[in-house]
């Protein structure tokens, strides 16, 4: 394992090599996964590197985002890897995902017609990936398995059964006959129809959005597979919340796309009726899937974003299994699909993640270090009377740290990038310390001499960073000295 600063460095070595000057290296918070990601800022444009140590899912991703560059495809691409395979560069696709722009939506209670199209371009480049990216795609490296067959299918199902279902004290079952069910189930899923690519979490997180067209990322899971699965992973994310009239109309012009597609075109009844045939068993398979990870993330690892999540994957597994849909019954599974209710209340009671980020700009010459209301002793305190500073030039003298002037002449200075880089690690790592373990206060304090311009410069920008990359915290920024306060509520 290398240490941040041994990967930092060899992120730099590789970007120098393409002829680029690096500026800024700042760890990004850490997702799902466990590989790391820094957000470089070059002489030219931004670009990202990652970390991680698993090397056939490196290889994996390497080769599918060089053919699927080569096929014209919204990848990221791979620009250079270190002699170890653990460290590479690629191209920045931004922060913007599909998933934001459902929030928004949830948010106002509508999808809107420009999510709704991204919904569109989105399937119509996932046909596009299942189609033309599967011709000529070398799946011998595909990672962990190059088809999606049997043990894939019942990995999904197992991960369901150990992950969550067996957490549950409340539901019974007979895991003899639930373990023929999951057979069952599995045998029918394989008659679908599978020369196609499989992207395997085609979801609106890992759908970038640049310019107002879907980028693609996190496909290294890929694999050789059935069509309906992606769909099923995109309109079926349980967090997105897609109203059944919207699911049901995407899910027809994805399969207008289908009889577009020359190979398709040639059978097309066929495939069209193949795909309703088995789509509700992939419905089934996904939302188990989901549900065993969230156990797995939530109640097993303690994340409480991820227990927070259970009831939403719950709800639509009871829809599933009112209206079921197979041409055939699984008696074990559907009891316990009815006994999920029984569960859910307790997941639905789950005191919601309130972690409060308190930032604070201050004066040491006037009031100190704020004292910490939530009586947990104050947190991390930042003295920035070492960088450059703008109270000493006359035209910023009436001016903070919020001013468009200040802020350009302390962006323009080396010290305060490498200064906010350092913060940036330190905080995020106190702050996915205390989302998994569900704290509810953290005190950052920035001081410099009249509390006007350093330390309410980093206070703003460091606390606009938190409510951008963590949406679901709550953030209060106060400027002591100047008695301003910003407030920013948890999503």
């Amino acid at each position: 394992m290398l240490t941040s600063e041994e990967i930092k460095k060899t992120i730099a070595e590789l970007i120098e090599n393409l002829g680029e000057k690096v500026l800024e290296i700042v760890a990004m918070p850490s997702s799902g996964s466990s590989r790391l990601y820094f957000r470089v800022k070059t002489d030219r444009r931004y670009l990202i590197g990652a970390y991680n140590i698993n090397i056939e899912e490196n290889n994996a991703f390497f080769s599918f985002s060089k053919h699927f560059h080569e096929c014209g495809l919204p990848v990221p691409e791979i620009l250079a890897v270190s002699s170890g395979k653990d460290v590479y560069v690629q191209t920045d696709l931004g922060d913007d995902t599909l998933f934001k722009h459902v929030e928004k939506c949830l948010e106002e209670g509508n999808f809107d017609d420009e999510t709704i199209g991204l919904y569109k371009k989105s399937l119509d480049k996932l046909v596009d990936f299942q189609t033309i990216g599967h011709q000529g795609l070398d799946y011998s490296k595909a990672f962990p398995t190059p088809a999606f067959d049997e043990m894939s299918i019942m990995e999904d199902l197992n991960y369901f059964k150990y992950c969550f279902l067996k957490e549950q004290e409340e539901i019974s079952f007979n895991e003899t006959r639930l373990d023929g069910d999951f057979q069952r189930l599995a045998k029918y899923i394989l008659e679908a129809p599978s020369d196609f690519f499989m992207y395997r979490d085609f979801q609106s997180r890992n759908i970038m959005i640049v310019d107002g067209e879907p980028y693609f990322i996190d496909y290294q899971g890929g694999r050789k597979g059935p069509l309906q699965y992606d769909v099923v992973s995109l309109l079926y994310q349980v967090k997105a919340r897609l109203p059944e009239s919207l699911r049901q109309e995407l899910i027809e012009y994805y399969k207008h796309l289908l009889k577009e597609i020359p190979r398709c075109a040639r059978n097309d009844n066929h495939l069209s009726d193949s795909f309703d045939k088995y789509f509700p068993a992939f419905v089934l398979l996904r939302l188990l899937q989901v549900l065993g990870a969230y156990g797995f993330r939530g109640l097993i690892q303690k994340k409480l974003h991820f227990m927070q999540s259970i009831p939403y994957a719950i709800r639509e597994l009871m829809k599933v299994n009112e209206k079921w849909a197979l041409p055939f019954e699984l008696p074990e599974l559907q009891g316990v699909l009815q006994q999920l209710s029984i569960v859910l209340q307790k997941y639905e009671s789950i005191e919601p993640e309130v972690l409060t980020i308190t930032v604070n700009s201050f004066s040491y010459k006037n009031g100190g270090v704020p004292y910490d209301k939530s009586g947990n002793g104050g947190g991390y305190v930042f003295d920035c009377r070492a960088l450059p500073n703008p109270g000493r030039y006359v035209e910023f003298k009436k001016m903070n740290g919020e001013d468009a002037e200040v802020k350009d002449f302390l962006n323009d200075k080396p010290d305060v990038h490498y200064f906010l880089q350092n913060v940036q690690m330190l905080v995020y790592q106190s702050i996915d310390n205390y989302l998994e373990r569900g704290f509810k206060n953290l005190q950052i304090n920035f001081g410099c001499t009249g509390g006007q311009h350093r330390s309410v410069f980093f206070a703003q920008t460091i606390g606009e960073l938190i409510h951008e990359n963590y949406p679901m915290v709550r953030v209060e920024i106060n400027h002591q000295a100047q008695h301003i306060s910003h407030v920013y509520e948890a999503k």
